[in-house]
């Protein structure tokens, strides 16, 4: 199931917020915890589920 630009913007923040509060990155990227976000959600590595 392909995600929506505003579903995919709500679950990159979120994970952008959990990240700067020190949850540990999913994958192994640096930079700021919005990058780090977009590329956890691009690689399909968190386990967030979208109920519609």
């Amino acid at each position: 199931m392909e995600l929506t630009r505003f579903e995919k913007a709500r679950i990159i923040g979120a994970r952008a917020l959990q990240l700067s509060y020190g949850a540990p990155a999913l994958v192994k990227t640096k930079g700021k915890p919005m990058e780090i976000a977009e590329s956890e959600i691009n690689k399909g590595v968190l386990p967030i589920v979208v109920v519609r």
